[in-house]
């Protein structure tokens, strides 16, 4: 018996936990859409913010919890980890999907402890903890490790993961059964929503690059700036964008301070939050995520749907979403002048450009559209089948 097939019986409840609303609206939206839309009782749960009354106002449930994603507080950590517990006794759910590593270690843990017969979570690369070089990751490391053990192992537990590289990582970490991981490519894209159209001619002439991205150090912010510096001193009309807002929750976030001064220098132009992302890849020729490590970014498998040019960096996530030379170009890690090159190799070949793009869009279709990604989440809800 299927999970898909359980509404016929009775409705299940399902908790989606995330470490952030904008998160849950922003990627978890069309999956708990369509679960309430399959007779399911679905309730998210996230840190307070601007993007539950957005949830709610699509007539789901979200319920704000008492969670700080910087805390380091023991008394804290238990107080969440206690309302979880006492949450997951009153509701009764099916099955509890956590996202991000701080939410699949207390979700799981709280979950088990109640009872709750099903746990699935499914972590988007590898955070701040396993990706930061700084003092506090390199402490928190070995601790996070144990909590992970413990929380993805047991009957009814599924993790999945967005990319090889994680799955590999994974496995030599001994942090999961590899019998329970499941590879899924992100969180999908509305491949009708973000549709192909040829960038349309800027009214200055002048060539238009974007990063959209969280403002944090580790999608490449810092390269960014330096190619926009490198390609002006080669005298290149390139406007170079950036959308995105500071994340105060995440060590790795840029000051603003940083990303005026960056405006000041005539190097950027910082858009703050764009709501209508289809309209601003319209907008623009070259799509560029120059980050150290992603599960699968969407700003990437976005831009691919709108057949844009892209260029990242030769990176687990990125490379499973570009191959270079067929569907974008890749550069190496940190390396401001090869992104810097990049970009000028395709404002000089204007054809190259639009191949790439049409081919992005090709793979965006055949592989990251939020229908198969959904159909496929439910699948691994099925294999863990809460009867």
């Amino acid at each position: 018996r299927g999970f898909s097939a359980m509404s016929s019986v009775a409705p299940h409840k399902i908790v989606l936990f995330a470490n952030t609303d904008w998160y849950l609206y922003n990627f978890r939206r069309s999956l708990a859409l369509a679960l309430r839309d399959t007779g399911h009782a679905v309730v998210l749960l996230s840190p307070p913010g601007e993007y539950g009354a957005r949830l709610r106002a699509l007539g789901l449930r979200w319920e704000p919890a008492p969670m700080d994603r910087r805390s380091l507080n023991p008394m804290g950590e238990l107080r969440l980890l206690w309302w979880l517990l006492r949450l997951f006794r009153r509701e009764r759910p099916a099955l509890v999907h956590g996202f991000t590593i701080k939410c699949a270690v207390y979700g799981s843990l709280a979950a088990r402890a109640a009872g709750v017969p099903a746990r699935v979570n499914a972590v988007a690369g590898m955070g701040y903890v396993f990706t930061s070089d700084d003092l506090k990751a390199r402490l928190l490391r070995t601790p996070v490790r144990l909590l992970l053990r413990l929380a993805l192992s047991g009957k009814g537990s599924r993790l999945i993961l967005q990319n090889p590289d994680d799955v590999a990582l994974f496995a030599k970490e001994g942090l999961v059964d590899p019998a329970q991981v499941r590879l899924i490519p992100g969180s999908g894209v509305d491949c009708f929503r973000f549709t192909a159209s040829p960038p349309q001619p800027a009214p200055d002439a002048r060539y238009r690059v974007l990063l959209a991205a969280r403002l944090l150090w580790d999608k490449g912010l810092a390269e960014f700036v330096a190619a926009a510096r490198e390609l002006r001193t080669q005298g290149r009309g390139i406007r170079f964008l950036l959308a995105g807002t500071p994340d105060p929750g995440n060590p790795a976030s840029v000051p603003l301070a940083e990303v005026r001064a960056w405006v000041d220098e005539g190097l950027i132009e910082w858009l703050g939050h764009v709501d209508d992302m289809p309209a601003l890849l319209s907008a623009v020729d070259v799509v560029v995520l120059p980050s150290y490590r992603e599960g699968l970014p969407k700003t990437l498998i976005e831009a691919a749907a709108c057949g844009r040019a892209l260029v990242t960096t030769d990176v687990p996530g990125c490379r499973e979403v570009v191959t270079h030379g067929e569907d974008g170009l890749l550069v190496p890690v940190r390396d401001a002048a090869a992104l810097a090159a990049a970009i000028a190799r395709l404002q000089d070949d204007p054809a190259l450009a639009l191949s790439l793009g049409a081919r992005a869009r090709e793979k965006a279709l055949a592989e990251f559209d939020e229908r198969s990604v959904i159909a496929r989440t439910q699948a691994v809800y099925a294999e863990v089948n809460p009867q």
